[in-house]
């Protein structure tokens, strides 16, 4: 009699390649999983090295580098002072003469100088501007204080003035976040809420705009009295700054999907917020990146609130075409970057809407 086992072995065979099997589907799968939380790890760890960079290297490159100073009065002092600021601080002004101290003065309230220095019968004048930004006053009171060592008479006058509520231009600085804040979750909650309806996501974001802008504007003036004069063209600007990130985001998301909101997250919080001038002006931020902050949403709105609350409008936009973060919300129209059926231009947001107290939102 013979006994055969093969059949046996087989059928025990079996299990055993099955289990091999999903034991080796269960590694890989193990093994792709550690790869993703690697993968997560190595890109957060970047993310926040990239945002100490974007935040440190400005700052600590930020300095006096050909910062915009009118010079007023008798060309024979002038001429003294000017070649004196040369030899103590080379390249840390461009200086303007200008024929008379009232002529200097006015560069400053126009926004055309940080400061300026004046000679008269009475002596020397520093004329500061702290709404400006408090590095230039700093730096201006320095000047007076070597310049008072020669024995003149030195005398200081501040034409655009912090509020006593505020001397130190702290609400200015901390504006950016509340703007970022307010139109990057807009963008992201619409788009997410209205999937298909690019309408409903455009009213809604300027409508968080229109109703965010004047509870933070009225926080500002009425709460902290951090702002005095101008209360509604400075809340135009407000609202259109926070429309001109929230569309933004909102246009790009059209384009890209989720991954147009993380670009507008790093254009906005990474590029635009640190290059935005807000804290100290972007006269002191280093060449050519406090020029390219003012092309962007958050750099050109805050120069505008600026030159609104404290300057009566005057300031550098006059010369652009367009109040630029207006122009950005032209991205957020349509899905197609060439047809947004929302868009604002204003050739001087801040002197139009001081002088005249209109928004400067005109429909193209």
């Amino acid at each position: 009699m013979s006994i055969t086992t093969a059949p046996t072995s087989a059928k025990t065979a079996e299990p055993t390649t099955a289990n091999t099997n999903t034991n080796a589907v269960e590694n890989t799968t193990a093994s792709k999983q550690y790869l993703k939380l690697a993968g997560l790890i190595l890109g957060l760890s970047t993310i926040l090295l990239l945002m100490l960079l974007s935040f440190v290297t400005p700052l600590l490159n930020s300095g006096a580098k050909d910062l915009p100073l009118a010079v007023g009065g008798p060309d024979m002092v002038t001429t003294k002072i000017t070649q004196g600021l040369e030899a103590k601080s080379p390249d840390a002004f461009a200086v303007t003469n200008y024929s008379t101290a009232e002529e200097a003065t006015e560069a400053v309230r126009n926004r055309e100088a940080i400061g300026a220095i004046t000679a008269g019968p009475d002596g020397i004048t520093i004329v500061t501007a702290s709404a400006a930004g408090t590095p230039y006053s700093t730096i201006l009171k320095q000047i007076g204080e070597g310049l008072s060592q020669t024995g003149q008479p030195i005398h200081y006058t501040d034409v655009a003035p912090l509020t006593a509520k505020d001397p130190s231009g702290s609400a200015i600085s901390m504006l950016a976040l509340p703007m970022i804040f307010g139109g990057m979750s807009s963008a992201v909650a619409f788009s997410t809420v209205f999937k298909k309806s690019r309408r409903k996501q455009i009213i809604g974001a300027i409508g968080v705009a229109i109703l965010g802008g004047l509870i933070a504007s009225a926080t500002l003036y009425f709460g902290f009295g951090a702002f005095e004069a101008n209360f509604w063209p400075t809340t135009a600007i407000i609202m259109l700054g926070i429309a001109a990130i929230s569309l933004t985001v909102l246009g790009l998301n059209s384009l890209l999907g989720f991954a147009g909101i993380g670009l507008g997250a790093v254009l906005m919080l990474f590029i635009a917020n640190p290059l935005s001038g807000l804290a100290t002006g972007a006269a002191w931020l280093p060449s050519p990146w406090g020029t390219l902050g003012q092309y962007l949403p958050l750099g050109a709105a805050g120069t505008a609130i600026r030159s609104s609350a404290f300057f009566n409008g005057h300031g550098p936009t006059r010369h652009r075409p367009g109040v630029l973060d207006c122009g950005w919300s032209r991205v957020g129209g349509r899905r197609r970057v060439a047809g947004s059926s929302i868009s604002f231009t204003t050739p001087d947001a801040a002197r139009f809407a001081a002088n005249t107290g209109e928004t400067s939102a005109q429909r193209t």
